[in-house]
């Protein structure tokens, strides 16, 4: 018999066998992806809410309680783990006696290497951005980075400018990022030479933000306050 006719004559390998030992890794996988997440959520969600806690001290500063809120086209409401399309959620921070002091929200935008994470406070009596946090970034070291580290930068946001046009919709003058050294007005931010891209990634980071968050919590900034003045007195207010 010639070779041919021996590899002819060899019986087939069972497809059946094969599927069903492909579908089970597969269905394991998938399951031990699930476990996972599930065990892993509550660590990472902790640790989440403790950066958060932490980077509201700073751009809020004096702020000892806080209180997570959702603002939408309606008004605020506590915050939910369900949140609806156009829903914002924002965190409200408060001295010893529940005065409001702040609020701090959450941005982003695309840097030179990657998303820039920030938090930001807002402080409803000068109408400004009172500073800022990086949460997450991977800009180049020595460079980009330098919108942590560097004090004419960071100079920026100890009062930079969100006031509201007359008509409460939109910034009266968006944020802006300028040439290093040509900053004029409180509402732009002087770039950083050799990291303007990162700059620029900053100052359009908070104005998408503040245009969008700021015309809808402006007008219901009272309910806030009545909020936080209940839930102090029955004693459940967050402390940080």
């Amino acid at each position: 018999m010639s070779v041919a006719e021996e590899q002819l004559q060899q019986p087939a390998t069972p497809a059946g066998p094969m599927i069903r030992t492909l579908m089970g890794v597969a269905m394991l996988s998938g399951l031990l992806v699930v476990l996972t997440f599930h065990f892993t959520k509550p660590y990472i969600d902790e640790n989440q809410r403790r950066a958060i806690e932490a980077a509201l001290f700073q751009v809020v500063p004096g702020a000892v309680t806080r209180r997570d809120f959702m603002v939408t086209e309606k008004g605020i409401f506590p915050a939910t783990e369900k949140k609806q399309p156009g829903d914002m959620r924002f965190y409200a921070g408060y001295d010893d006696k529940g005065n409001l002091l702040g609020i701090a929200a959450n941005t982003r935008a695309q840097g030179y290497a990657n998303l820039i994470h920030l938090l930001y406070g807002y402080d409803p009596v000068c109408q400004c951005i009172r500073g800022i946090k990086v949460l997450k970034l991977a800009e180049t070291p020595g460079l980009g980075d330098k919108i942590i580290t560097d004090p004419v930068f960071v100079a920026n946001f100890e009062a930079l400018d969100v006031r509201l046009a007359e008509d409460g919709k939109a910034l009266a003058n968006e944020i802006v990022t300028v040439k290093h050294g040509s900053k004029q007005n409180s509402w732009e931010i002087d770039a950083i030479s050799g990291a303007t891209i990162s700059s620029k990634a900053v100052g359009k980071a908070l104005n998408e933000s503040a245009k969008v968050l700021l015309p809808m919590l402006v007008p219901h900034l009272e309910a806030i306050v009545t909020i936080i003045d209940e839930q102090v007195t029955g004693g459940e207010a967050n402390n940080m």
